[in-house]
């Protein structure tokens, strides 16, 4: 296919969740913007860690037998074969190597970087009693939470947005930890209670110089074929420098580490002008006493070493 032939039609490649899906609608409307004579498809792809529901996300890929991201796998394959021309991913679900085939050649502008403590209280993570049970996917938030809260009770829950907070009030349990982004892209305001199975459901963020976002959180991320013009072209035409800039300090972060998505690390990143400051914890696989570092400079990828050896 010409470079003239491939963008005058794209197939963006998606995960099939509500969540996704209006993720990749986003882009669609974002690239429509900026270029009014594409013509686009979409392709609905499911991935391992859709399919495997019954384990805990952080041992999905050791129940599958692979290395490989357990959201991204399936996509990149539709790359490869030359299914889709443009992988529309939450940035936090990529690992932070990915194949030499491809590269995250963008993001949209970022959404809320905060995670949301949702429950039946009023009064946040504070308001929660002692032996409260809360539900996250998250290695992370859960370790974060065992730290600031000791006397709570972490389970692991699965499901997209809905179907946890259906389960929340059901009574499975007294509360959860989601991602705002995810939250407000699917329409859910935290200034007003959701109202499920006539059980008022409170939405409370957690700041994020408190309570530590994941590494690309609150991030769309766009994954192309290395050396696709055509497909770099109009990603390139729809990056967001500012949130592309915070993301790949990150991402690099992570990958010195040798950290995944399902590493327990919270990155808090600001930007002053070109000044750009990183704070993260780290956490023991086991939980306790999380190590901590802050870095700051103009070069984000500098930032991101300075801040992996002040840790070393």
């Amino acid at each position: 296919m010409s470079e003239e032939e491939a963008v005058q039609h794209t197939v963006i490649g998606t995960r099939g969740s509500d969540l996704a899906l209006v993720q990749s609608a986003a882009v669609e409307r974002t690239l429509s913007l900026a270029f009014p004579e594409l013509r686009m498809g979409r392709k609905v792809i499911r991935t391992t860690g859709d399919r495997r529901t019954d384990v805990a996300l952080a041992d999905v890929a050791k129940a599958e037998g692979t290395d490989k991201g357990i959201f991204t796998k399936e996509l990149e394959e539709a790359l490869r074969a030359g299914e889709i021309d443009i992988a529309v991913h939450s940035l936090k679900d990529v690992p932070t190597v990915i194949d030499e085939d491809f590269e995250i050649a963008g993001v949209l502008p970022r959404a809320s970087v905060r995670d949301v403590l949702v429950s039946k209280l009023v009064g946040g993570l504070d308001a929660l009693p002692a032996g409260s049970v809360v539900g996250t996917s998250s290695v992370r938030r859960a370790r974060q939470l065992e730290w600031m809260r000791p006397d709570l009770r972490v389970v692991d829950v699965r499901g997209n947005v809905p179907t946890r907070l259906k389960k929340l009030a059901d009574g499975l349990f007294d509360a959860l930890l989601l991602a705002e982004a995810g939250l407000t892209r699917l329409g859910y305001r935290m200034t007003k209670p959701a109202v499920l199975s006539g059980v008022a459901l409170n939405f409370s963020p957690l700041q994020e110089d408190r309570f530590f976002p994941a590494a690309g959180q609150g991030a769309i991320g766009l994954e192309i074929r290395k050396g696709d013009a055509a497909a770099g072209a109009l990603v390139a035409a729809i990056r967001d420098a500012d949130t592309f800039t915070r993301v790949r300090a990150e991402r690099e972060f992570l990958r010195l580490l040798e950290g995944g998505c399902s590493t327990p690390v919270g990155v808090y990143t600001s930007c002053d002008g070109d000044l750009l400051r990183m704070d993260a914890r780290v956490f023991p696989d086991q939980g306790g006493e999380p190590s901590k570092a802050s870095a700051s400079g103009t070069e984000p990828l500098q930032v991101a070493k300075d801040l992996f050896e002040s840790l070393a």
